[in-house]
């Protein structure tokens, strides 16, 4: 019984090592040399939100282990959570250290048997009976895997799309962002006033954009107060009528945009000794394609806490949609309410042999807005590994499979479930 996991991100970490978990063999592909996703390559390592309303914890699990051993390694410490405020939810995400987070999952893999293809990609899946043959592409060029079943966890939905399922890919996406991390200048002697009105003026002559220094119009000091961490938003258009250069694209906007403020902020009074390093090597993207599944999570039933029958885990964040107009569109949940994940919407429609797991699980743009987040991601990977190897072991469909066999499984190995209606 072999199971394949296209993306090692955070989903595809915890759902490679949740099928070993439940008794199956696990083929992981990733495309960048280490794992961690937008954790590692997107220079975001603060993981959230595993905590709700008065520090109850609603997500655990395999991805909860990960965080708690990466901290403690590092010798730092969690934050309080009860202290959350829905409106400084980030104050409650945990901080860890990305180098050493990458380092403990590679450990597990080893340790559990995961067949790991990192500098790998994937170029095409086919039917087979049972399950798929992958064609993957190495540095020595293409070869063939087969596997039994298939997560696809690439946060894109690449497999997906290339087993023919339907997706939504919208024409526009949400911003991204390159995270970076800037030195030789102090917050204490900024003249903001000065710093503005050069912006403006730099704004004119067409040498700056908005989104080079914040997350809205007009002169924003998040680039300068974050020193460049988190940052900026990079304009993310899929393109699907203009050719296959989205993630190219980005790329090179991304680190356009750099080279922008880098310049403008070189010639400022104060900022003479001003010096920039990656704290990410990609873009980070917030928003590409979702699948179309047996169950779609909208923003009413995000916002609204709906406990579905077929639960698999809860998924708790305000609705935090970037627009590169209006900067961060919220909505939030009432105190108390703590959203769920159904099942169905980690399996593309029609599917007998494949799951979705992390940002591309079937939901709405605001639903998806409040479901992409690294904490949830680890979830819905977690639930799609046990239920990929429970449907091999026991021959049923992803739809077949009783939920108290799943939840038994999920609940053995430590994950937090919502009540069962």
């Amino acid at each position: 019984m072999k199971i394949g996991v296209i993306g090692a991100g955070v989903a595809g970490c915890c759902a490679a090592l949740q099928v070993v978990r439940s008794g199956a063999s696990c083929l992981l592909v990733e495309k960048n040399g280490l794992p961690g996703g937008t954790l590692s390559m997107g220079g975001v390592a603060l993981p959230g939100l595993f905590h709700a309303w008065g520090g109850r914890q609603v997500i655990a699990g395999i991805g909860w282990e990960l965080v708690q051993e990466a901290v403690a390694l590092a010798g730092g410490k969690l934050p309080d959570f009860t202290k959350f405020e829905m409106n400084h939810h980030w104050l409650t995400q945990v901080p860890v250290n990305p180098v050493l987070f990458s380092a403990l999952c590679d450990q597990k893999f080893q340790a559990m048997g995961v067949d790991v293809r990192y500098h790998t990609m994937l170029g095409k899946v086919e039917p087979r009976q049972p399950g798929w043959e992958l064609t993957l592409c190495g540095k020595d060029g293409l070869y063939s895997e087969t596997v039994d079943f298939l997560i696809d966890c690439t946060g894109d939905a690449n497999a997906v799309k290339m087993a023919s399922y339907p997706i939504v890919e919208p024409e526009v996406c949400q911003p991204g962002t390159y995270s970076v991390h800037c030195t030789g200048y102090s917050l204490e002697t900024v003249d903001w006033d000065a710093l503005r009105t050069a912006f403006e003026a730099a704004e004119q002559r067409g040498e700056i954009q908005p989104g080079d220094v914040g997350w809205a119009k007009g002169f924003a000091k998040l680039f300068v107060n974050r020193y460049g961490e988190n940052a900026n938003h990079i304009p993310f258009v899929n393109r699907p009528s203009k050719g296959r250069d989205s993630y190219t694209r980005i790329e090179v906007d991304a680190r356009a945009s750099l080279l922008r403020v880098y310049r403008f902020l070189k010639r400022q009074p104060g900022f003479e000794d001003l010096d920039i390093r990656f704290v990410g090597m990609e873009c980070g993207v917030r928003e590409s394609r979702v699948i179309v599944g047996e169950t779609e999570v909208t923003e009413k039933d995000f916002l609204s806490g709906k406990v579905y029958p077929d639960a698999v885990c809860y998924g708790f964040y305000p609705v935090d949609l970037h627009d590169m107009e209006q900067g961060l569109i919220k909505r939030y949940p009432a105190e108390g309410v703590v959203p769920t994940v159904p099942r169905g919407a980690l399996i593309p429609r029609g599917s007998r042999s494949l799951l979705a797991a992390g940002r591309i699980l079937a939901s709405d743009r605001m639903a998806n807005s409040g479901l992409r987040i690294q904490a949830t991601c680890m979830a819905t990977g977690q639930a799609a590994g046990a239920l990929a190897a429970l449907c091999v072991k026991t021959g049923a469909t992803p739809q077949e499979l009783p939920q108290p066999l799943l939840r038994e499984e999920l609940l053995r190995n430590g994950a937090i479930l919502p009540p069962e209606v």
